[in-house]
């Protein structure tokens, strides 16, 4: 019997833990000397029973391990976990269950571990293919390790992907061009690819401010970006969505969940979640400092710090920023079984309209999305459209 939308639900799980924080990231990360395994798994399925009482007979497609560092956790509190949220929704034949990891040796020496754990799908922390680019970017691990480790990931898994960060100081077309051709060759299914993104409180924005750090600018990052889609293309493992790239049938699809308006749920520290109940929607946030969300869960079984019903209006302009990130774009059928409305009426002309004109948008019987050179101009599009 296929599953309708409505009855199914992704999960996403936070694992707070560092080894150490790189200079670009502003995600919730920390490092901390001392971690109680048990404690943490613990706090962790007390949440999850939680949310699955809030979530009644719904089916679990997804389930995603973020963070932080999620493979510093043991594979048999990762195992735990995936047999504690297989008591509390049934699982899809089909589910995915995806963990991030680093190529480190000793991250990746718990791969068969994490594999046994019942982990599906692998997301690497690679960031880069070059020695130096790793120094600047404050990897813990080199090139080889890399290598090394997205090589055992293909044995191991049946899925697996890579991240790598592009748009770095100094960064030539054609040297991007040539570490991007043996990221290629390296991936099977998919590809993560980020332009390097400066944001406020990190080292990085720092060493921006005084000079010490200067990103390509516009001209330089949309050639990198261009070069990007033209040899992902060429290899066939296009972009499906801005910064994702999958052969047809291994795109992610926990993460397609967000980007198509689906219902989610976060657990752990700092974690988000988008559910509908009662009619409508909410979205939730849990509390992000670790020991403070350990100890609300451990006193009240959840760290849950906002749950709040969206409005439409607001729910209309994330299925939008999210949506107008996929190549496909929006579909009409999902985004009046989301929103309650046909597209036309919920976009407002005069700003609408301009879009189409220079050939930004294309608005069809498919639904609205992004054409090539509107993906190149996608955050001004999506300023001119909802501002």
């Amino acid at each position: 019997m296929k599953r309708k939308q409505t009855d199914t639900l992704a999960l996403y799980i936070h694992w707070p833990f560092c080894l150490s924080r790189c200079p670009y990231c502003d995600f919730n990360a920390h490092v901390r000397e001392i971690i109680d395994q048990d404690r943490w798994r613990d706090a962790l399925l007390a949440e999850l029973s939680h949310w699955a009482a809030e979530t009644p007979g719904r089916t679990l497609t997804s389930i995603f391990f973020g963070g932080g560092t999620p493979s510093l956790m043991e594979p048999t509190t990762v195992a735990n976990l995936i047999n504690g949220s297989a008591k509390n929704w049934p699982f899809a034949g089909d589910i995915e269950i995806t963990l991030e990891a680093n190529p480190t040796s000793i991250e990746a020496g718990k791969f068969r571990e994490l594999r046994a754990a019942g982990v599906n799908r692998l997301s690497i922390g690679v960031q880069a293919l070059e020695n130096n680019a790793l120094n600047f970017l404050g990897r813990n691990h080199d090139r080889d390790l890399a290598i090394n480790s997205i090589k055992l990931a293909a044995k191991i898994f049946p899925r697996f992907s890579f991240d790598l960060i592009y748009a770095r100081p100094k960064q030539s077309v054609d040297a991007w061009a040539n570490e991007l051709r043996e990221g290629v060759n390296l991936a099977e299914g998919h590809l993560s690819l980020y332009q390097l993104t400066i944001e406020k409180g990190t080292p990085f924005y720092n060493a921006q401010r005084t000079g010490k750090l200067v990103a390509p600018d516009e001209e330089n990052a949309a050639a990198l970006f261009e070069v990007t889609q033209e040899i992902c293309e060429e290899c066939c493992l296009p972009a499906y969505e801005i910064s994702n790239h999958a052969r047809p049938g291994s795109e992610s699809q926990h993460n397609l969940t967000y980007w198509t308006g689906g219902e989610y749920i976060g657990v752990g520290p700092g974690a988000h979640g988008r559910i509908r109940t009662k009619g409508s929607c909410y979205a939730t946030e849990q509390i992000p400092g670790p020991e403070n969300w350990l100890k609300a869960t451990e006193s009240q079984g959840h760290g849950t710090r906002h749950k709040k019903i969206i409005s439409l209006n607001n729910r209309i302009k994330e299925i939008l920023i999210m949506g107008l990130r996929l190549t496909k774009g929006l579909s009409r059928a999902d985004f009046l079984r989301r929103t309650g409305l046909e597209l036309e009426d919920a976009l407002e002309p005069r700003r609408l309209r301009p879009l189409l004109e220079a050939n930004y948008l294309v608005l069809d019987n498919r639904g609205l999305r992004t054409t090539k050179e509107g993906r190149l101009r996608l955050n001004p599009i999506l300023g001119a459209l909802l501002s």
